[in-house]
């Protein structure tokens, strides 16, 4: 049975550039924090494992491959804590397709790769967009997974909306000059489908780029639930079940249904 409440943490936090397996030590741990505060979702920011920075990726050590070791280390911290995590690489898939990437690692020890869809200014110039992805069962709640400018392209999050997802779950990189944008977007997306969403942003700085930080969490109804600031963190916030329906059966009853028509 679904759990009445899904909580989730977003790490916000600033990469060690083009260090993939320093970056797995430090997701391992954050792995563990999120375990403690209850969480059963953890997301973190786009590229995480490696930083932002597309010069980066001419080098083959900050790609990430199936079964790549240095995973391992976050592997056996997701499986001993029973979290699932979303972590964020540069994915080569065995026939060469590089895809901006989370991976889902989960606590059976299974890893889904989700790309991104919408590729931004000179990341089409190194990687290849994703196809639609699959929602993810995360204690019985439904999940959809976004990567930083998918979340700006409303298509997208109705695609998710209409597939069945709960929860909008985000991995970005905002700048300074984006805190507004952000915002609107997560708000948005939120509220014009009645599920909840969250983000996981960058925070400090990389090539020609400051994080504007406010990694959190929106309700359906469009309110802000939390907000980091711009130094690095763990937020974790728990998602009622009860709430949420109880928007959709009024939208429903206003004649204006939002979400699933699952029967739940």
């Amino acid at each position: 049975m679904p759990s009445a409440s899904l909580v989730v943490s977003v790490a916000q936090l600033s990469a060690t550039p083009g260090d993939v397996e320093t970056n797995a030590l430090s997701a391992a741990a954050v792995v563990r924090g999120a375990a403690d505060a209850g969480a059963k979702l953890l997301m973190f920011p786009q590229l995480s494992l490696v930083g932002y920075g597309l010069a980066l990726f001419a080098d083959p050590s900050c790609w990430v491959t199936e079964n790549d070791p240095r995973l391992d280390v976050v592997r056996k911290a997701v499986q001993e804590a029973g979290v699932t995590a979303v972590v964020g690489a540069a994915y080569r898939w065995p026939d060469g397709t590089p895809w901006i990437a989370s991976l889902v690692l989960r606590p059976d020890a299974e890893m889904l790769v989700h790309g991104k869809r919408n590729l931004h200014g000179q990341e089409r110039d190194l990687f290849r967009p994703a196809g639609k992805g699959e929602l993810l069962d995360v204690d019985g709640w439904r999940v959809a997974l976004a990567l930083c400018l998918d979340a700006g392209i409303p298509a997208h999050a109705e695609d998710a909306a209409r597939d069945g997802a709960e929860v909008y779950a985000a991995s970005a990189l905002y700048t300074q000059e984006e805190a507004r944008r952000m915002d609107i977007h997560f708000a948005a997306r939120a509220m014009d489908h009645r599920m909840f969403s969250v983000v996981a942003n960058h925070a400090g700085t990389g090539p020609g780029w400051r994080s504007c930080g406010g990694s959190g969490a929106w309700h359906p109804d469009g309110r802000r639930l939390t907000e980091a600031g711009t130094e690095p963190g763990l937020f974790t916030t728990a998602l009622s079940r009860g709430e949420l329906q109880a928007l959709r059966d009024k939208d429903a009853l206003a004649g204006y249904p939002r979400g699933a028509v699952t029967g739940r």
